[in-house]
């Protein structure tokens, strides 16, 4: 810096002050957003990291009952003066039931969106949330999400998957006209 300003003319402090804060060399080397060496991990308090949502779920259950009962009872006359007495009957009787249900579910989500680091817990791991909204038409949706994850588990670029994420709960809302209309009404829930 010296030579170029002897060959300009002028002092290294004119220099300086002429080129300003892009002569200096710590400028030139350090990355924005961290170090030369480092990278720019969430890591504290009110950072931010992108969760990778991909969540499916499928659920089937399936019960089949089969019963029955057979019974049967002989009254036989009495023996000596009564024998004649009292006739012979047979009684008789039989019971069957069966019943077969299924169910399945089965439910996915698929979405990114950016969290805050609220809390660094004891064991070092970050305690996140975050909430995205979009209204559209007057529709709202709101996805709302916190959980836990390792530092290490966050990838070069600021990305986790929500499936390296410990107690993860996402909630997705909606509210607006079309939400209203897939409840039902008043006299539907009294006739059910």
């Amino acid at each position: 810096m010296r030579k170029l300003a002897t060959l300009l003319g002028l002092s290294a402090v004119g220099l300086t002050v002429l080129l300003g804060p892009a002569c200096r060399a710590d400028s030139l080397w350090k990355p924005k957003g961290g170090t030369l060496f480092g990278d720019v991990k969430a890591r504290g308090v009110g950072d931010l990291v992108t969760v990778l949502i991909s969540e499916s779920a499928t659920a089937q259950s399936k019960a089949t009952t089969d019963l029955s009962k057979k019974s049967t009872v002989d009254v036989t006359g009495g023996k000596g003066l009564v024998m004649g007495l009292v006739p012979s009957m047979s009684f008789g009787g039989s019971d069957s039931s069966s019943a077969a249900g299924t169910t399945a579910r089965s439910s996915s989500l698929v979405a990114r969106m950016t969290v805050k680091v609220k809390a660094i817990l004891p064991n070092g791991n970050l305690l996140l949330e975050g909430t995205h909204s979009l209204t559209t038409n007057k529709e709202k949706e709101e996805m709302v999400f916190t959980g836990v994850v390792r530092p290490t588990d966050i990838q070069p670029d600021n990305t986790v998957n929500s499936t390296q994420v410990a107690d993860a709960q996402i909630t997705l809302n909606g509210k607006g006209p079309i939400g209203a209309r897939q409840k039902p009404g008043i006299f539907t829930k009294l006739l059910h």
